[in-house]
């Protein structure tokens, strides 16, 4: 691989211990996967956060290279961490996972890294540009900034993440090249897609198909900003997808040849299957809702379908802090208290410890949460959709 000289110095420690790490972190990575040189990346986001995903080992690392000054060089976000950072008691988050997960804030915070806490940085300023380079490892979130916006990363780890924020630069090659960015299967979409988790179940079902590869959609006739996001997180959960197209809609569809491609139909019994495997529990203790963290327009949405109501048992969507302020102002934060339920900030039900918190069974419109939560968070599930959860929650 070739480095510039400012690399070489980097590589040979002589912009200090970290960097020297960070870098032969980078040049390993470029290595394995034949990069033939590093390139400038616009922005980071860096996962690996939760003190419930990264443990005592993470932490310590963490503290240790922002004692030794780690700073990072380029805008960077942060990923969810397993609590709301400011209403974590009220909440019942336990008192000695809150200290740990203090630590590691406090840690990133040292480093120069935004604060934002969320896994959707598309919403809170970190948009990058379409073909720009940059360094993300919220699953979910490459998967929206390679196939809606059409900016170019990798699925980083989070330490490869953390490494290349620190050193400004990433390894060229997977996603960042034009040649692995055409798809591999043609997915014809025969069923109807009605509402959010419906786009959740379509990608839990392709990824399981695609696995890490590319699929190219053709039949979706209208989405959102919501429902894409959905889809995406659902096959990266399922299937590692970290980029798709979908025909009319995302931006590098209609640069791609569709010829020869592996075809696959998915129609509503593909759907109701999908619905079948991920539903593992019958009535939900509490209905979780915002995985990927919700925007705005989520918010608004779940305070016009309380109005006037009153739910029997607890209901959180979870945002960033940022976008639960913009709700607050509006009113929607307490029109949704009004009836019960509860914005959560900063924190994702997949990387928070609700197993401790007494629940057993969550409901979820969303397909990455109801793939992930009976492993990580040991729950039964219940997958429907938002009107459906809300009919079971009701007084």
């Amino acid at each position: 691989m070739y480095l510039t000289k400012d690399q070489e110095r980097m590589l040979s420690g002589e912009e200090g211990e970290v960097v020297e790490r960070m870098f032969r972190l980078l040049v390993r990575l470029g290595d394995i996967y034949g990069a033939d040189r590093m390139i400038p990346i616009a922005s980071a986001q860096v996962a690996g956060v939760s003190y419930k995903s990264i443990g005592d080992p993470g932490l310590e690392f963490l503290e240790d290279i922002a004692a030794k000054g780690a700073k990072v060089r380029i805008p960077t976000t942060l990923n969810p961490p397993g609590m709301d950072l400011v209403d974590w008691r009220e909440l019942g988050f336990p008192e000695d996972f809150a200290e740990k997960q203090l630590r590691i804030m406090e840690a990133f915070r040292k480093m120069g890294i935004m604060m934002t806490a969320t896994c959707t940085p598309y919403l809170v300023g970190n948009l990058p540009r379409f073909g720009e380079h940059i360094a993300w490892s919220e699953s979910s979130a490459v998967s929206f900034a390679n196939s809606v916006i059409g900016a170019r990363t990798n699925r980083e780890g989070g330490p490869s993440a953390l490494a290349a924020a620190i050193c400004g630069l990433t390894p060229n090659y997977g996603l960042h090249l034009d040649e692995n960015r055409k798809p591999s299967y043609l997915i014809e979409v025969k069923a109807e897609l009605r509402n959010t988790s419906d786009f959740g179940a379509l990608g839990y079902h392709v990824g399981k198909i695609v696995k890490d590869k590319i699929p190219y959609f053709r039949g979706i006739r209208e989405a959102d900003v919501d429902q894409l996001k959905a889809l995406g997180a659902a096959m990266a959960a399922s299937g590692a997808v970290a980029l798709y197209h979908v025909e009319g809609i995302t931006p590098e569809a209609k640069q791609m040849d569709i010829s020869g491609l592996e075809r696959v139909e998915v129609g509503e019994q593909e759907l109701r299957a999908a619905y079948e495997k991920l539903n593992t529990g019958s009535s939900p203790d509490i209905v979780i809702l915002g995985c990927p963290h919700a925007s705005l327009k989520e918010i608004a949405t779940l305070a016009s379908k309380l109005e006037g109501k009153r739910l029997r048992k607890p209901v959180w969507i979870c945002t960033s802090r940022a976008t639960k302020e913009a709700a607050t102002r509006m009113g929607l934060t307490g029109a949704i208290e009004a009836a019960g339920g509860r914005v959560v900030a900063d924190t994702c039900t997949v990387v928070s410890p609700i197993e401790r918190m007494g629940y057993r069974t969550v409901g979820v419109d969303s397909g990455k949460a109801a793939n992930y939560l009976p492993g990580f968070c040991k729950q039964q599930v219940v997958f429907k959709s938002l009107d459906e959860l809300l009919e079971e929650m009701m007084a």
